[in-house]
């Protein structure tokens, strides 16, 4: 939930603190203040003679969160930043909730009253000291940046993940991950010596790291641990066994390195769902022989099986179908083969789209695209043809001249040239050919008529 100043304008530009839901009001839920809560309770009155709860939860950078006592009874309220007991000096926070859910939250987390964790609240913060605290939370990318440095130099084998300056300026909290053991005393020497300030060293795990710097995960929303998530549970192998995952490490493992801490979220819906199935380890006693479990598919209750000897065949069978099998099994008793109880199960048919965006095909788009001109040539020259053979048409009437002239000028050019022998006839034949003009028509259809003129008639012409 968003405060007041967060809202748009009638354009699409966000007003007041400007930053869209991530400003440092202490309700948007984003940023440092991940943890902020709401006093449900806040319009609640007490009972007659009941005071109010006296101790604030106040959080710090990263949403870094510790209990602080009010002895001297000031008027504070969720929102306000305070003047808190540091070690040494003293530190600024924000308080983030009052009243009785803060008893509800010291109990959850096992601290009494009278704990030595819980501290005192000094004063509420005045203008100095914000001034001060926002003077020392701008220098801590510059000092890690300095840090990694001298870690670089000194070749230790541990990861400076951030940087945390107190409230007065005048101690810092170096966060680290390192895999094995490593001996920082030089480093905090030399840290001391650069910045001049009380240097404190704390290690912290690949998912408090993660925590802290953010990110985007494999479901394409924010890291559960850097919005939402508080407490981080031990996650095994076993929760992807009982879900029916892979055991992929590049699949089942985050940004941090290690195991999702997803894979617990709905690890008790499987639980309660496996407890009505078989052991995967019980073997099936058919007529046929001997049947073992292969995989299931647990919210259709459908498990598949498959004989001993004949590994190559998976035989699909529902769960009431299994607990039979192994209720005549108990009683030593086979029951029939698999093909049989696998001819009585109902698959259900697969929905298709009904919708015209769901019938198009997602490779429409992959076939190559043809020549329409190409295309369209093609067409016309099985219309031609098509005419000609029929034999209907002006058109067709119009085009056998032109082809037979064409296919007799492909034969003359063919045919190899040779003399006529010389005979008796050969007067009558020169005679005949003044008179007769074969090649006359063939002139007209063809407009290279010169050049395609047989010698013979130009001969018989002269």
């Amino acid at each position: 939930m968003a405060c007041g100043s967060c809202g748009t304008t009638e354009n699409g530009v966000p007003k007041g603190c400007k930053s869209n839901g991530n400003c440092g009001s202490g309700s948007c839920g984003s940023g440092s203040n991940k943890l902020a809560v709401f006093d449900w309770l806040s319009n609640m009155t007490l009972p007659s003679g009941q005071e109010r709860f006296n101790i604030f939860e106040v959080r710090f950078k990263n949403g870094r969160k510790h209990f602080y006592k009010n002895p001297e009874n000031l008027t504070i309220t969720m929102g306000d930043i305070v003047a808190v007991e540091g070690s040494p000096g003293h530190d600024i926070g924000t308080v983030s909730l009052a009243g009785e859910l803060v008893r509800v939250q010291m109990k959850k987390r096992k601290i009494t009253e009278d704990h030595e964790d819980v501290k005192k609240i000094y004063r509420k913060a005045s203008q100095r000291d914000i001034d001060i605290w926002q003077q020392s939370r701008a220098k801590e990318e510059e000092t890690q940046k300095r840090g990694r440095e001298i870690l670089g130099r000194l070749g230790l084998q541990m990861k400076l993940s951030d940087v945390e300056y107190q409230g007065d300026g005048n101690k810092a909290i170096f966060y680290y991950t390192a895999e094995t053991r490593v001996d920082f005393r030089q480093l905090i020497r030399d840290f001391a010596s650069a910045f001049s300030i009380r240097i404190e060293m704390k290690q912290v795990g690949a998912r408090q790291e993660a925590a802290r710097l953010g990110g985007v995960g494999s479901c394409g929303r924010e890291l559960c641990c850097s919005t939402w998530l508080t407490d981080f549970r031990k996650v095994t192998t076993s929760a992807a066994r009982y879900q029916q995952l892979s055991l992929n490490p590049l699949k089942l493992a985050g940004q941090c390195g290690k195991l999702k801490c997803c894979l617990n979220f709905e690890l008790d819906t499987y639980l309660d769902a496996l407890k009505s199935f078989p052991k995967q380890d019980l073997v099936l006693k058919t007529e046929k022989g001997e049947a073992v479990f292969i995989k299931m598919d647990i919210f259709k209750n459908h498990l598949w099986y498959t004989y001993k000897e004949e590994r190559f065949k998976w035989f699909r069978l529902t769960l009431s179908q299994v607990l039979e099998i192994v209720e005549l099994n108990k009683n030593n008793e086979k029951s029939a083969s698999l093909e049989e109880y696998e001819s009585d199960v109902e698959v259900p048919v697969k929905v298709d789209f009904e919708d015209a965006v769901g019938q198009d095909s997602l490779t429409r788009f992959d076939a190559p695209k043809t020549n329409k001109r190409r295309r369209n040539k093609n067409n016309n020259k099985n219309k031609s043809v098509s005419a000609d053979a029929s034999g209907g048409g002006q058109k067709s009437h119009a085009r056998k001249p032109i082809q037979a002239s064409q296919q007799s000028r492909s034969q003359q050019q063919s045919r190899p040239k040779s003399r006529p022998k010389p005979n008796a006839d050969s007067g009558a034949s020169k005679a005949s050919g003044e008179e007769k003009k074969p090649n006359k028509p063939r002139r007209n259809n063809n407009r290279n008529r010169n050049n395609n003129t047989p010698k013979n008639g130009s001969d018989s012409e002269k």
